[in-house]
């Protein structure tokens, strides 16, 4: 049977990447900082661009970064991130980079103005939450946070495991239901 060439579906470009997760707006996580929303209080959170070399790219790509330690801080009216663990590329040459060199966060200059003048209140910081490619671009989800008490933290581990029984509970609930 002939099928015109119109009709066929087209394998790259678009029509590959947005099988793959990344093509209208969805984002592919490559890490997240769980320990950031444990240790701090979100206050408001920004989506940043990220200047990246290509062989920072290709490991991050690999899924292979670690976010634990970084934080981010406004330099010279530009906003940088530092501490962030992207592992040398496996297969890269003497043009590897850094693993823990600071990367430059591409964001309005309201935004940084803003972050800046926070950042600048007793107890404000700004931390990294996530790294992901948002229609092949590598971005950044960092949030304007305050760091938690003690009691704050052993506070939310109670109300997490709370709601989790509760859950349980309507779930076992339901299941009983069905079965009568």
């Amino acid at each position: 049977m002939y099928v015109p060439k119109e009709s066929q579906p087209k394998q790259g470009g678009a029509a590959a990447k947005a099988q793959d997760g990344e093509k209208g707006g969805k984002k592919k996580i490559v890490a997240q900082n769980k320990k950031a929303r444990h240790d701090y209080a979100i206050i408001d959170t920004y989506e940043a661009g990220i200047v990246l070399s290509g062989t920072e790219v290709k490991s991050l790509r690999q899924g292979r970064t670690s976010l634990t330690d970084g934080f981010v801080q406004i330099d010279g009216g530009e906003a940088w991130l530092h501490n962030a663990h992207i592992p040398e590329y496996a297969q890269g040459t003497w043009t590897n980079h850094s693993a823990r060199r600071k990367r430059k966060l591409l964001l309005h200059r309201e935004e940084i103005d803003k972050l800046e003048s926070k950042t600048q209140e007793t107890g404000h910081t700004i931390v990294p939450l996530s790294v992901y490619f948002k229609d092949g671009r590598a971005k950044a989800e960092i949030a304007l946070a305050r760091g938690k008490k003690e009691y704050d933290k052993r506070q939310t581990l109670r109300e997490k495991q709370d709601r989790r029984e509760s859950d349980r509970a309507i779930a076992a609930a339901k299941r009983r239901q069905r079965g009568q």
